[in-house]
């Protein structure tokens, strides 16, 4: 039987850090995994953000989650803590203006 998933998602290192992916294309399956778990979005709606892909595509990268949730919920965690402390650290800066 054909790998199913594997003609779907891809893992390139340096593209989207190394992240699964969906193939050709640089969506990665976290965030299908978050547009489908956290805001409640259908894969049809997915595919609608995203014509170039197709509903295959995105229950494949849904399988791929689903199969490695743990790892992937724990990249998500990652992003998060990495985006607040992006945040926190240029809170406050002017951008664009020398210093004096």
């Amino acid at each position: 039987m054909a790998d199913i998933i594997g003609q779907h998602i891809e893992i390139t290192p340096g593209v989207v850090g190394g992240k699964a992916r969906i193939a050709g294309h640089r969506v990665r399956v976290m965030d299908i995994a978050i547009w489908y778990e956290r805001q409640g979005m259908s894969p049809d709606q997915i595919v609608d953000l995203f014509p170039e892909l197709t509903l295959a595509d995105i229950h494949a990268a849904l399988a791929y989650y689903f199969d490695n949730r743990e790892q992937i919920d724990n990249d998500i965690r990652r992003d998060a803590e990495i985006e607040a402390e992006m945040k926190a650290f240029f809170a406050g800066r002017q951008f664009g203006r020398a210093n004096a």
